[in-house]
């Protein structure tokens, strides 16, 4: 196998395990004695009918995406002609041979089969030629490899966007991130997601650029972040943090399988770009889906209908890639928060994946004043109790932000319950409504969920800031140790038990 060189895959269509299958059943039909004949040694194995020295390659079926070890049409003239010249018999061309379609367009490796080893190893070789042409038809954008992906439920697909300094693109202004994990939301029957609830997301703005830099031709808004609260990060931990989020939802490394994660963004060889410069680790088997590619792959193919720019009213041109914010309004999603905001792109992003997967399923955000409205709370899911959990709750706000836990709140029976009694706690995304002592638990990413209930907020960390009725403490504005302010950050609390 180390004797080959390089060819055009064009022209190797026929599957070699298929071609030696269609002559034993052209034999059997037509009750041809082969064992008699003076060629039949050939045909006692598929070992001994791989002495003949195929060349061959391996390719991907374009439609299936199967792999296959793959010859030559004239490979297989070759071979009838050879019977006729040693043993004087002509074989006719048998017309049930497995064809395929070679999704490869660039050289491939051509070697020689004479014998079983070299064909098992190169038919090792299937499951990595596979994964590696799923992921070319994944990244171009084909429809149909990307609703495979979304159909199975198991994957996790992560959106990111980055904001750059216009004047140098070193300098990384926001990052923003929105990710659903859906093999935990069908495993609780938490289907489809609801983006405002399921989604994990997070906006992190860096300090030493914050309100300095500013881009002249395309303005960035970083502190508009609409679904949660932005965090103000040195620079220096920001490829730390990132990692971790991605570290978070990947699966181990395969060189036969796609990895859990998938890598999703609009116009994403940018924010790649980015990911390379920080020297994040990535796993080589992520899947990454453009969805202005997906999108524009949808329209050429006729699958979104015609469309015409709504500022000049002219009809769309077959091949023109549509920005984020058209591609929004090309689905009817009514944009009230700001775009060329981090955090705020990450989530449409994702949003308008799953709007062009799922166009009746897919519930939209409500966004008042550049701000998520959080939904009343959703039924239970399947495998957890539909009673309440009864008693007086309380909520303990931790002035100390967490990555891992920031706005999430662990509820709990009273102290009066016994240790071994009181049912596991869960963390969940409470709504924290401003002066009305209540706190509204939806189904958050992993589709957990309970019922509205009424709570007191401790006033042990509001102390002068705040008072001890539910309401939020007000930022101070003042700058931590690094020289980050704390704009926009004040409800990014870990919540801890009350006594």
């Amino acid at each position: 196998m180390a004797d080959f060189h390089l060819v055009d895959p064009h022209g190797w269509e026929y599957d070699l395990q298929s071609v030696y299958s269609a002559y034993m059943g052209y034999f059997q039909l037509h009750s041809i004695p082969w064992y008699d004949r003076s060629w039949g040694h050939l045909f006692e194995t598929f070992e001994e009918f791989l002495g003949f020295s195929w060349p061959a390659i391996t390719v991907t079926d374009s439609w299936t995406g199967r792999a296959h070890v793959v010859t030559r049409f004239t490979s297989i003239g070759a071979f009838v002609k050879m019977i006729k010249t040693r043993f004087g018999e002509t074989l006719p061309t048998v017309d049930n041979m497995l064809k395929v379609s070679p999704f490869e367009t660039s050289q491939r490796h051509l070697r020689n089969i004479n014998d079983w080893a070299t064909y098992k190893k190169m038919h090792s070789t299937l499951p990595a030629v596979a994964l590696a042409a799923f992921k070319a038809r994944v990244r171009s954008g084909e429809p149909k490899a990307i609703r495979e992906i979304w159909s199975k439920r198991d994957k996790t697909f992560i959106a990111v966007d980055f904001e750059w300094s216009e004047r140098n693109n070193a300098s990384c202004l926001e990052w923003g991130y929105a990710a659903v994990r859906c093999g935990h939301l069908e495993a609780v029957g938490a289907w489809p997601p609801v983006p405002d609830t399921n989604y994990r997301k997070g906006h992190y703005i860096i300090a030493e650029y914050a309100d300095k830099v500013h881009n002249k031709h395309c303005p960035t808004y970083p502190w508009q972040y609409a679904f949660g609260d932005s965090q103000v990060i040195p620079k220096i931990k920001l490829p730390q943090i990132v990692q971790a989020v991605i570290s978070s939802l990947i699966s181990p490394e395969s060189e036969s399988s796609p990895n859990q994660l998938v890598l999703v963004g609009h116009g994403i060889q940018g924010d790649i770009q980015r990911l390379e410069e920080m020297k994040i680790k990535l796993p080589h088997n992520v899947l990454v889906i453009d969805t202005a590619a997906f999108e524009r792959t949808l329209f050429n193919t006729g699958k979104r209908g015609s469309m015409r720019d709504p500022k000049t009213g002219r009809e769309r041109a077959t091949g023109a890639t549509l920005s984020l914010g058209a591609l929004l309004h090309s689905l009817n999603i009514d944009v009230k928060c700001a775009l060329h905001n981090a955090g705020n792109d990450a989530f449409m992003c994702l949003l308008a994946l799953q709007k062009l997967l799922d166009s009746e399923g897919t519930a939209l955000p409500d966004i008042r004043n550049g701000k998520v409205v959080s939904r009343n709370a959703s039924p239970i899911p399947r495998g957890m109790s539909a009673s309440p959990i009864a008693g007086s709750y309380g909520l303990y706000l931790s002035p100390i932000p967490s990555p891992q836990t920031a706005g999430f709140a662990t509820i709990v029976p009273p102290q009066s319950q016994s240790l071994n009694s009181r049912p596991k706690s869960r963390f969940l995304k409470p709504d924290i409504s401003r002066g009305s002592g209540a706190v509204d638990l939806s189904v958050d990413e992993m589709g957990n969920g309970v019922r509205r209930m009424p709570m007191r907020v401790s006033s042990e960390y509001f102390g002068k800031t705040g008072s001890g009725n539910g309401s939020s403490p007000s930022s101070s504005g003042k700058e931590d140790k690094h020289g980050a302010g704390t704009r926009g950050i004040s409800n990014t609390m870990k919540g801890k038990l009350l006594k």
